[in-house]
């Protein structure tokens, strides 16, 4: 059966301080009303962009790392009830930005929520912690999950977990198509590290993978002080749907929506008939089988 192309947009992101919550409300509506005039069906906001919700408390809050945390925990049930309101109005799915989530142990983990029109919540928690969020001590996340809905099966690799091919193929394992990756990186160097991830998750699967960064200083959070990146929409370097694997592509630190059109249907073409068979060779490689059942399909909707 035929499907139509999905139209999808990407956020570059500016972490922003806010007065109170329905300041914040008011900003996040501006940004989706911004998304959606884009035509994307999909919305991907970045990781910790929920970080922002600590200036509502004030610049002391804000301004510590163990009260940022703890403050935004105790809101975000909050904001993704907003962009669950926001996706009705719209008609869209919204990947929300993500934030801490405490667990029932006490401890925080970095969590993303797909959040559909019809008020339907996936949520994935970050699994590889890099050095600065030990250092913060969130806890990684003990399962993926991929989501099936009316777009199709999307898998979500927040940020660092899109650098370890073994997570991302567990996603392509269980269904996934359309792999989110959410970022936060500090440099430049960060950035790149994270865009090569999503071109080589692309290739390797034959999938297609979004990135959506935070931009610009943050001086005021030590949680997120500097930002840089760009949004991208990436596919296998194939000439039959990209000579470069780059469907579109942001400017590096300019905050708005990167959009593109992905055709699901000339993905799957390429699985079996394409200029090389990545997907299908990977079980080629030593030690490359194993990974079945290690993410497992969630219905949304």
């Amino acid at each position: 059966m035929t499907r139509a192309p999905l139209r999808l947009a990407a956020a570059q992101y500016p972490v922003s301080m806010h007065a109170s919550m329905a300041a914040w409300r008011d900003h996040a509506a501006r940004w989706v009303a911004e998304g959606a005039a884009t035509g994307a069906r999909l919305l991907v906001f970045p990781e910790y962009g929920a970080i922002e919700l600590a200036s509502t408390f004030g610049r002391e809050v804000a301004g510590d790392l163990r009260q940022t945390l703890t403050a935004v925990a105790g809101v975000m049930d909050e904001a993704i009830a907003h962009y669950v309101d926001l996706a009705q109005a719209h008609g869209m799915h919204i990947l929300a930005p993500s934030g801490p989530v405490r667990t029932p142990d006490g401890r925080f983990v970095n969590s993303a929520t797909l959040v559909t029109p019809m008020g339907h919540l996936g949520t994935q928690s970050k699994l590889m912690m890099t050095p600065f969020e030990r250092d913060w001590g969130i806890a990684p996340g003990q399962s993926l999950g991929v989501f099936d809905t009316v777009l199709g099966r999307i898998g979500i690799a927040i940020c660092y977990d899109s650098e370890f091919p073994l997570l991302v193929r567990a996603l392509v394992e269980a269904g996934a198509e359309l792999v989110l990756i959410p970022s936060c990186t500090e440099r430049v160097s960060g950035y790149h590290r994270i865009r090569a991830a999503a071109l080589a998750r692309a290739l390797e699967s034959t999938i297609a993978t979004v990135v959506a960064p935070t931009v610009g200083d943050a001086l005021w959070s030590p949680a997120v002080d500097r930002n840089s990146g760009a949004a991208g929409v990436f596919v296998p370097a194939e000439h039959a749907l990209s000579q470069t694997g780059v469907l579109a592509e942001g400017r590096l630190d300019a905050a708005g929506w990167v959009a593109a059109e992905l055709d699901f249907d000339s993905l799957a073409r390429l699985r079996s008939r394409g200029e090389m068979r990545n997907r299908a060779d990977w079980s080629g490689q030593p030690g490359a089988t194993g990974l079945s059942g290690l993410a497992r399909l969630i219905r949304l909707g």
